[in-house]
């Protein structure tokens, strides 16, 4: 199995949905372990050819915008390849690359946007949501694009990349933070 497939049917069929979002300490040590050193050398360029294809820049947005935050929980690496996952997936959906992918994997092209903290970028993602994907996904996408316009940032990366939070952002991390955001989008 080449590394394109190996990354889709690992990210599919072994993590599957219900562990997208729900991650555990050994999930996150499992693919520490299994794609640290492929995820280096993507990072590096090495897998540049892979954005050629739909399936291919569909594992590097897996790679660069997924997979670190379960690698590096805690830490500020878990960001360090975001912005070569929004230049992926912008560049995919410019070729139509993402409507050649089913849900729910199709999802793993519009989320490097509401990872990023870029006002834009949220709005592009609540768009992208809105015309491609089911209505939940639209929820999260509101959610995000909700903190970002009201903080600008994310206020739960705050201490991992060494910024200091606002009375105001403390409190709202201190209130349920994404998950009160979530269910406030959702009225």
């Amino acid at each position: 199995m080449d590394e394109i497939t190996e990354v889709i049917a690992f990210w599919h069929d072994e993590v599957g949905p219900d562990r997208w979002y729900n991650a555990t300490p050994e999930l996150d040590a499992q693919i520490r372990a299994r794609y640290q050193g492929l995820w280096d050398r993507a990072r590096a360029g090495a897998c540049d050819d892979w954005a050629q294809s739909a399936v291919g820049a569909l594992a590097l947005c897996i790679l660069f915008d997924q997979m670190p935050r379960n690698m590096f929980r805690g830490e500020k690496l878990a960001f360090a390849t975001d912005a070569q996952a929004r230049k992926v997936a912008d560049a995919a959906i410019e070729r139509g690359f993402d409507l050649e992918i089913v849900d729910p994997l199709r999802q793993f092209f519009y989320v490097p946007f509401m990872h990023s903290e870029s006002l834009a970028d949220q709005e592009r993602g609540v768009r992208l949501a809105a015309e491609r994907m089911p209505d939940e996904h639209l929820l999260h996408a509101k959610a995000h694009r909700a903190v970002i316009a009201r903080f600008g940032r994310f206020p739960w990366r705050n201490e991992l990349v060494g910024r200091y939070s606002s009375d105001e952002e403390a409190a709202f991390l201190w209130q349920g933070g994404y998950e009160r955001m979530l269910a406030h989008v959702a009225r």
